[in-house]
C-alpha cells in the first residue's frame, strides 16, 4: 500500500460526509443542474435535524424543477446583464469589491497547499463553488495528504468563514431564488454546523 493509499484510507466515514457535502454544494453553485443532477437531489432525504429538513424541502423543490428553469434561476443569479443578482466572491464580501486582498491571501494558501486553478476555469477562485470544492478535497486528501482538522479550521476560518454564511442567507433570500433558495438554506445550516465544530475543537 503506498502512502497516499494509506491518507485515504484514515479520512473517517463522518468526514467524507461532510466532504461530500461541500462537493456537492460546490457542484451546485459552479453551473446549473441538469436532469441527472435534479434527479439526484430530488432522490436524497434527511433526518429531523435542520440540515435534514433542508435537504429535504432541496429535494421537494428540486423534484419539481426543470433543467431549463434552473439554468434561469442560475443566470438570474449569478451571471445577469452585466452582472446577477449575487456576487458569490469572498473579495465582494469582504471588501465591496471583486479581485482584493482575500483573492490574493487565498492565493497564496493555495499555492501553499498544492492547490490549482482547473484550466477551464477563468473566474476569480474566491468564488464559493470553488471554495467549497476546496475545502471537500483538503478532507479526503485530493491536494497531497488529507489535511489536519486544525488545518482544515484555519483555511475555513480565513477563507469561507468569514463570509459563506451570509452569502447562503443572500441566496435564501434572493429574488430570483426558488431552486437556489432551498440550496441556500442547506448552505448557511450546513456552514453553522462547521462553525460549531471547528469552535469545539479548539477546546
Amino acid at each position: 500500500m503506498t502512502a497516499s493509499e494509506a491518507q485515504q484510507i484514515e479520512v473517517s466515514a463522518e468526514d467524507r460526509l461532510r466532504a461530500d457535502f461541500y462537493n456537492f454544494l460546490g457542484l451546485l453553485l459552479s453551473a446549473p443542474p441538469d436532469q441527472l443532477l435534479l434527479d439526484q437531489v430530488s432522490g436524497l432525504s434527511g433526518d429531523d435535524t435542520d440540515l435534514g429538513q433542508a435537504i429535504q424541502a432541496m429535494a421537494r423543490v428540486a423534484k419539481v424543477t426543470k433543467p431549463a428553469a434552473a439554468e434561469r434561476e442560475f443566470n438570474a443569479l449569478f451571471i445577469g446583464l452585466g452582472r446577477g443578482e449575487l456576487l458569490p466572491y469572498a473579495s465582494f464580501y469582504l471588501t465591496g469589491f471583486l479581485n482584493e486582498k482575500p483573492l490574493a491571501q487565498l492565493r497564496n494558501d493555495m499555492a501553499a497547499r498544492g492547490i490549482t486553478r482547473a484550466q477551464n476555469v477563468f473566474e476569480p477562485e474566491d468564488n464559493i463553488a470553488s471554495l467549497m470544492e476546496m475545502m471537500a478535497g483538503m478532507i479526503v486528501g485530493r491536494f497531497g495528504s488529507t489535511a489536519s482538522l486544525e488545518d482544515q479550521k484555519v483555511f475555513w476560518s480565513k477563507h469561507i468563514g468569514p463570509w459563506a454564511t451570509h452569502f447562503y442567507s443572500d441566496l435564501e433570500g434572493a429574488e430570483n431564488s426558488v431552486l437556489y433558495a432551498s440550496i441556500g438554506t442547506a448552505g448557511r445550516v450546513f456552514m453553522e454546523i462547521e462553525r460549531e465544530a471547528f469552535r469545539m475543537t479548539a477546546a
